[in-house]
């Protein structure tokens, strides 16, 4: 594209936002005529006039943001706009095309390497004096694209201290993988050391680490070794996304730091180990993580898990449990005294709701104590208490010893014995209210699950208060989701057995800025709350038919997860892509 090259200063900036009806010129004076610190002088013209907050003439009643301002440059300059996302952008490839002091210099970030051609986010779009020598030491095409400039500055600095820190990390180690071996591994004579865990640069990655996964809002964090490198995912919303690719030996320096913070063996690398990290957020609020260490076939894996203090202040309602499954919730917690559970697989928010109810529930009138294998998150309002199996304490010894310690209210962290079974079945009998959780698909499926264990069904009869199973969906974005259609199968076989009238009006998942172009933020739970009846008890035998069971609690109230999920689709919450792919088939039903 031909343009007379010019750099963009805030005068001709502000002389083109008059000249195309976006700024009144009496705002531009005043731009122009106020005085600027060293610090804004120092800002491109677009985030400094974002940070004005000067009114927007063609959208009354708005102000100029960042990304309007991005917008018409791209416009103006016939550039198409590029939304980073740094979750996308192969930072050790693109840090590779140019020097930090070059893409400082012209104020450039490269967002993107393929086959064909190499892209390249600008903040002075008038200015191509540097393709032509990018393109002679790439040679690739460049395609130049316009991009917010404050994220550019930004992540030039985040994604080139990144791989400056890999880099100087990897020169440090050598090319040899360390610690637990990796199965193909191979002798290599005369190789340097690995770098150590406590060196700058591994310090420098960690500390990226940690913060990128806050920001991304990562429930957990994976770093798994492969062959030829470590690969680090993020789980965002229940989905698993790749983050970076690391050298084997920088990998092995980084879970050497982890473990460090961890408090756990750095030199054991052979057995799998558990730790915890308490940190800081950026912005101040404390996080808990929770490691784990596994031995694979190429070297030590691990994963850390994210908990949020705040979301033991979170309402019910903030967890999706509302109107008739709330009441039937808090109905059982507020007994005295039997056995209620909360099943569903791993990562279904089970932690989340018995840390929400137990909270409600732990006022100075009663005690509250837990068992819990691990810990997950610290509640001073609660005693916590951490199975230890190596001395001998588990879930059954650990709920026998708290029988007498005068509690109103028992956690157990998880049934998974007839042992422990039997002792939570003994603390409900003689008069306290047990909390658990179990590992079954659906509510009915509890009830099938503790006689399997071995717990006789009049012992059931007398201590199940009710069951609820949980799964986690993901939200749409409300920023951009839009109204959308199902289709009538898919309405059927997500409310069967029940004929439930479609929405008239649903929404889909579009994707934005907001949402990473995924259409969903965020996520709640949808419930399937079972409470004991006369019926329903006179149907547990030894030889209960779960069948019927289901059937007799469905005629009672109790709603299928899939069908919760359908009230969520009618309150334009989620779609029903998103809870077919969660909720387990109802054809049982």
């Amino acid at each position: 594209m031909a343009f007379t090259e010019r750099v963009l200063d805030l005068r001709a900036v502000l002389t083109d936002l008059v000249e195309d009806g976006l700024v009144k010129q009496e705002d531009a004076n005043l731009l122009l005529g106020a005085s600027r610190s060293r610090e804004q002088t120092a800002m491109h013209p677009l985030t400094y006039i974002a940070s004005q907050n000067v009114e927007n003439q063609i959208d009354h009643g708005k102000t100029l943001d960042e990304l309007t301002l991005t917008g018409w440059l791209a416009a103006k300059s016939g550039l198409p706009i590029f939304h980073i996302d740094p979750m996308k952008v192969p930072v050790a490839k693109t840090s590779e095309t140019m020097s930090y002091k070059f893409a400082k210099r012209h104020g450039l970030l490269c967002v993107d390497i393929t086959p064909e051609q190499v892209l390249v986010a600008v903040t002075q779009p008038y200015i191509d004096e540097w393709e032509v020598q990018l393109a002679q030491t790439v040679r690739q095409q460049i395609k130049r694209v316009i991009a917010i400039p404050s994220e550019i500055e930004r992540f030039r600095v985040e994604f080139y201290s990144l791989a400056r820190s890999v880099s100087g990390a990897q020169d440090s180690g050598g090319n040899r993988p360390s610690g637990v071996a990796n199965f193909e591994q191979l002798l290599e004579l005369g190789s340097l050391k690995d770098p150590e865990a406590n060196d700058q640069h591994i310090v420098n990655i960690v500390d990226w680490l940690l913060k990128y996964a806050f920001e991304q809002r990562a429930s957990d964090i994976h770093i798994e070794p492969r062959r030829e490198f470590t690969r680090m995912r993020f789980r965002i919303d229940g989905v698993l996304h790749n983050i970076y690719e690391f050298p084997t030996t920088v990998a092995t320096a980084i879970v050497s730091r982890l473990k460090i913070l961890g408090r756990m063996n750095v030199a054991e690398k052979r057995k799998p180990q558990d730790g915890r990290i308490k940190t800081k957020r950026p912005d101040g609020t404390e996080a808990e993580l929770r490691l784990s260490t596994l031995p694979t076939a190429f070297g030590e894996k691990l994963v850390m898990r994210i908990f949020d203090p705040e979301i033991l202040l979170r309402s019910f309602e903030d967890l999706g449990l509302v109107n008739d499954d709330l009441h039937r919730w808090q109905s059982m917690i507020s007994s005295p005294h039997g056995i209620v559970l909360v099943t569903g697989p791993t990562g279904s928010g089970k932690t989340t709701t018995l840390y929400s109810s137990l909270r409600t529930l732990a006022t100075d009138e009663v005690n509250v104590s837990t068992v819990e294998d691990p810990i997950e998150m610290l509640e001073e309002s609660f005693n916590q208490t951490q199975v230890q199996y190596n001395i001998d304490l588990d879930f059954a010894k650990g709920i026998r010893t708290l029988m007498r310690q005068d509690p109103d209210i028992i956690m157990v962290g998880e049934i998974r014995d007839l042992e422990t079974a039997q002792m939570a079945v003994q603390a409900a009998l003689t008069g306290h209210l047990v909390i658990s959780t179990l590992h079954t698909n659906d509510a009915p499926s509890a009830i099938a699950r503790l006689l399997d264990l071995g717990i006789p069904s009049y012992l059931l009869r007398a201590t199940l208060l009710g069951v609820m199973a949980q799964r986690l969906i993901r939200t749409l974005c409300p920023h951009c989701k839009k109204e959308g259609q199902i289709n009538e199968k898919d309405w059927d076989q997500l409310v069967k057995p029940w004929k439930v009238t479609k929405p008239q009006t649903t929404y889909e998942a579009e994707g934005c800025l907001e949402c990473r172009n995924t259409g969903y933020l965020g996520r709640q739970g949808i419930y399937e709350i079972l409470t004991m009846s006369e019926s329903l008890q006179e149907l547990m035998t030894d030889n209960s038919d779960l069948n019927r069971v289901r059937q007799t609690a469905m005629r009672e109230g109790m709603r299928t997860l899939r069908l919760s999920g359908a009230q969520k689709i009618a309150s334009g919450l989620t779609t029903v892509a998103e809870v077919l792919r969660v909720a387990p088939a109802s054809e049982k039903y």
